[in-house]
């Protein structure tokens, strides 16, 4: 059973960090691709508006980019904003052509009965992909990060590296390091946004018969250089095991939906994403979501499919936290085990990018 988590946040929503809302330069392109971003993100159009009053462009702003906008669904304010910004950039250089690559031509699905049987495959990998890791020690780095706006502009909270240890198929963390200081203390005690379930319970849920969840084809992908299907799903809440909690005393169950992406050529998962839906208004906690991505890894003289990254995103209110954990340097388990504990560098964005799947020449 999954269960997330958001203690109060050491009052980080009380007001903007200084300097945040410090004056920006963006060209012409960056200021659509913002725009377009807080359109799909559902921001207050007062804030996104709020923003663009702290913005100076370097190119001139026209109004069909404005009208373009519009249409996409710019709010009100935002288009105000949009205009105030054009009427001060009248005198710049027009904007550089933005080159945008074609993408591939798309690949015919599989038939619906292979679809099925893609399914019916990666159901019995995901029920039993618990069982068949083996006992391991790692390292999980935990970087924590907030945005008291609600506009993602990210600060750094903090880095957790921690020894995690998975023995007969249960999970056990001792945290060793906060921001690489040495630390004894328990998790419990530092606050701020947790998360369990990256070591099997998140599949077995997802494609337990109980769920009820409901597949469907979305696309062809490539992920990690592996063709990939890509399914989305979705589970109702009554059938579901996924556990919000707020500062430990409230808590509900929401249901959920994502995408599953499986690699072609083993039946393997490896990523796994999760929204939750229909959580109610009077919770605290208004959105929640993960990004789940599963590496190669060798242990001992195996290879075995394991976590490589997880992404866990909240809202309350204003305020939006992210987690970014990665499972980094994993070790056979043994009783004399040691891991010379330190906080690695970031994974890059080759190993997480999604790219589209081009036809076979």
């Amino acid at each position: 059973m999954r269960r997330w988590s958001l203690p109060l946040l050491f009052g980080f929503a009380l007001g903007l960090a200084p300097g945040l809302w410090s004056q920006s330069q963006l060209t012409v392109d960056q200021l659509v691709r913002f725009i377009e971003s807080s359109i799909k993100l559902k921001h207050p159009d007062k804030q996104v508006a709020a923003y663009l009053q702290r913005v100076r462009l370097s190119e001139r702003l026209d109004d069909v980019t404005i009208e373009t906008l519009q249409g996409k669904g710019a709010g009100p304010r935002t288009l105000e904003a949009l205009k105030a910004l054009r009427n001060a950039s009248a005198e710049l250089k027009p904007p550089a052509p933005v080159s945008r690559p074609e993408g591939p031509p798309p690949i015919p699905p599989p038939s619906p009965a292979e679809q099925q049987r893609i399914l019916e495959q990666t159901r019995e990998y995901a029920l039993n992909y618990s069982r068949n890791l083996p006992d391991f020690i790692c390292t999980q780095v935990t970087r924590r990060y907030y945005d008291p706006s609600g506009l993602e502009f990210w600060q750094a909270q903090d880095t957790l590296t921690a020894r995690l240890t998975y023995f007969e198929q249960r999970e056990n963390y001792k945290l060793v390091l906060v921001n690489s200081h040495p630390t004894e203390a328990p998790y419990e005690s530092l606050g701020g946004a947790t998360s369990t379930g990256e070591f099997g319970s998140i599949l077995r849920e997802i494609f337990a018969a109980s769920s009820q969840a409901r597949f469907a084809w979305e696309r062809w992908a490539t992920l990690r250089g592996s063709r990939v299907h890509v399914f989305s799903y979705r589970i109702a809440q009554p059938h579901s095991q996924w556990r919000l909690s707020y500062e430990r005393r409230e808590e509900i169950i929401t249901g959920y939906s994502g995408l599953i992406y499986v690699e072609r050529d083993s039946g393997a998962i490896l990523r796994v994403t999760l929204h939750a839906e229909g959580i109610p208004p009077s919770f605290p906690i208004q959105q929640a979501s993960t990004v789940l991505d599963y590496g190669y890894t060798t242990i001992g003289e195996q290879t075995h499919l394991l976590p490589l990254r997880a992404v866990v995103r909240m809202r309350s209110e204003k305020l939006l936290t992210k987690n970014e954990v990665e499972f980094r340097l994993y070790r056979k388990f043994a009783a004399d085990a040691a891991i010379t504990f330190d906080t690695p560098e970031p994974l890059g964005d080759e190993q997480l990018q999604e790219q589209p799947a081009r036809p076979n020449p």
